[in-house]
């Protein structure tokens, strides 16, 4: 990479990229393509991997490679939870390269194969750049050099590819680049640990079911939004356990639980809505231990679909968002209007047939303030609760 046009790139973060394509002529010895490129990739890093901005000379790949690389927060976590210190690793995928970096902060040594020569020509630029030595890069089908090769690994690490020949999205395993349903046997037979991410849209139960010996999986929500979803797969009988990881700038929740002690569980429902209302972040959502929050955190679901919960006494340490129940309202526009004078809230709709942004236009509220409108179903009746966020 060049490092005039990456010190270009650094000094004219802020401007305005196609005014520096269409003023390229202006500077002969910067290739503006690639300084607009950088310029995009540093933004996108400001709110994406932070850290990599202390690297000057760190490269960044076109936009939709940074678009499929995971962010530092998912990759940091993943790291600390699947690479034991000294461990061999493998990725099998390697992109951008993020997850390789933070892999290696922990193990031994990792291979990163890439089979797009220029992504794996910029990894080995970023790896002098942030003075990482202990990472083996090649240019390399990945299937084909499992097949040649008789190392063994501690940790594989695929994250297979979402786009079809078409460049169309895809999200079930089998339409993925490597198909892992058809190589796991012989990706399993060079490691003790198979870690493949997935796409937030998968049915997790059903993914269980297809790659077989998965022992855990992670699902993670950073900041509100479902992001990730790894399945571990070990050469052991064990009872699936799932980890519903949430991901905050000043904390991350974890709420553990296998299918059998969710299916065990009691879930209890309300007769009326309590003093508190309880919203289960995006990992939970996408988990389902639905009974077992009921029934270990002693609140009160309001309806079987509705995925809210309600007490009359706050709970500490719920694993999603608090409010505040001030009243309820009836749903049309002259009702709000007299509850909610300002003409501003924050809706949410669940378990509810209209849902956010159309009630919001029906009810005349603007985006904004303090308060919260929650439409939804509580003991058999479809409702609206008023309430304000403790959080």
């Amino acid at each position: 990479m060049d490092r005039t046009t990456l010190t270009f790139a650094r000094e004219h973060i802020h401007d305005d990229t196609a005014q520096l394509l269409l003023d390229s002529a202006r500077y002969p010895d910067v290739d503006m393509r690639t300084a607009v490129q950088q310029i995009e990739g540093m933004r996108t890093a400001a709110a994406k991997w932070p850290s990599l901005l202390e690297y000057e000379e760190f490269a960044y790949p076109p936009r939709l490679n940074c678009e499929q690389s995971s962010s530092e927060a998912t990759a940091r976590y993943k790291a600390a939870q699947l690479v034991a210190e000294g461990a061999y690793v493998a990725d099998l995928t390697g992109g951008m390269g993020v997850d390789t970096l933070w892999m290696a902060s922990r193990a031994a040594k990792v291979t990163y194969l890439e089979q797009n020569a220029s992504l794996c020509a910029l990894m080995q630029h970023n790896l002098s750049a942030t003075g990482c030595t202990n990472v083996h890069c090649e240019t390399t089908d990945c299937m084909d050099w499992i097949e040649k090769h008789g190392d063994f690994f501690d940790l594989i690490y695929v994250d297979p590819a979402r786009r079809d020949r078409h460049g169309h999205r895809v999200y079930a395993l089998e339409d993925c680049t490597p198909d892992i349903l058809q190589h796991k046997a012989l990706i399993m037979s060079h490691c003790r640990k198979l870690a493949i991410k997935a796409s937030p849209m998968i049915d997790v139960q059903q993914a269980i079911r297809q790659v077989d010996s998965v022992t855990d999986v992670y699902l993670i929500a950073v900041q509100g939004e479902c992001k990730e979803i790894v399945l571990v797969c070990q050469p052991t009988e064990k009872t699936v356990t799932r980890h519903c990881v949430d991901i905050r700038a000043d904390r991350t929740d974890v709420w553990r639980f296998t299918a059998e002690e969710e299916a065990a569980a009691e879930g209890h429902y309300c007769q009326a809505v309590g003093s508190y209302l309880y919203e289960p972040n995006a990992a939970i959502m996408k988990g389902g231990p639905f009974k077992l929050i009921s029934q270990q955190l002693h609140v009160e679901q309001l309806d079987v679909n509705s995925h809210f919960y309600t007490s009359d006494r706050m709970v500490e340490g719920f694993p999603g968002r608090r409010f505040r129940v001030t009243g309820t309202v009836k749903l049309n526009r002259q009702a709000v209007k007299r509850a909610v004078p300002e003409g501003c809230g924050h809706v949410v709709s669940r378990n509810y047939p209209v849902d956010a942004a159309r009630l919001q236009q029906q009810l005349g509220l603007r985006e904004g303030g303090t308060r919260y409108l929650i439409a939804t179903t509580a003991a058999g009746c479809k409702c609206g609760l008023l309430c304000e966020r403790i959080d």
